[in-house]
């Protein structure tokens, strides 16, 4: 339970409570304990420091880390005391965060195969010059990659469901498809309608 709940994600405001990354209960706890952050109560917007927080018993089964002497509730908001920047993040091309992009769904059919179902098709093929970039790449079924095989989607009278495109950083996509609903009232409606399944 410990590990676990160490683990879970937790969203980091800056001073002004505007969302600047996600990160895990632990490092949230350690910025707590160091008095560089505050724990948001999402619910009554009251902020914790340390020996506050730790003083707040779990009710039923929420999550909580064990220490040697009591059991600490599990923060899902922090706010940092200094910090006042909105980074400028991008996210890197992966596979991983191709399929949170493309939602693990076929972009030409819209079949949801399964990862070990889908390939990475390069919209305009390799073989032509077009790059692995967000722009030129897209999941594709095995069928529809066989049946695409060297051509454009035009000459192969096949349409993409979406336009690729670099996807935008937010909070919500380094979460890796963690949703928790009490984070809904920092984060815009644009968070939530970005397909970030895992």
């Amino acid at each position: 339970m410990v590990a676990s709940a160490l683990e879970r994600p937790t969203l980091v405001l800056n001073r002004n409570w505007q969302p600047v990354s996600v990160s895990t209960v632990a490092r949230s706890l350690v910025k707590v304990f160091a008095d560089s952050a505050r724990i948001v109560d999402p619910h009554d917007y009251q902020t914790y420091d340390w020996a506050d927080w730790a003083e707040l018993v779990p009710k039923g089964d929420e999550p909580f880390v064990r220490t040697q002497n009591s059991r600490i509730r599990v923060p899902e908001v922090v706010t940092l005391l200094e910090y006042d920047r909105v980074p400028v993040n991008t996210v890197a091309f992966s596979r991983r965060n191709l399929f949170k992009r493309d939602g693990h769904q076929c972009q030409y059919c819209g079949c949801r195969p399964g990862s070990e179902e889908l390939t990475i098709d390069h919209v305009m093929p390799r073989s032509r010059g077009g790059g692995t970039t967000w722009e030129n790449c897209v999941l594709a079924c095995v069928a529809c990659n066989h049946r695409k095989a060297n051509r454009t989607p035009r000459e192969a009278g096949m349409r993409l469901l979406n336009t690729p495109k670099r996807p935008r950083w937010t909070p919500l996509f380094a979460a890796r498809g963690h949703r928790i609903d009490s984070w809904q009232k920092f984060l815009s409606e644009a968070y939530w309608n970005v397909e970030l399944e895992d």
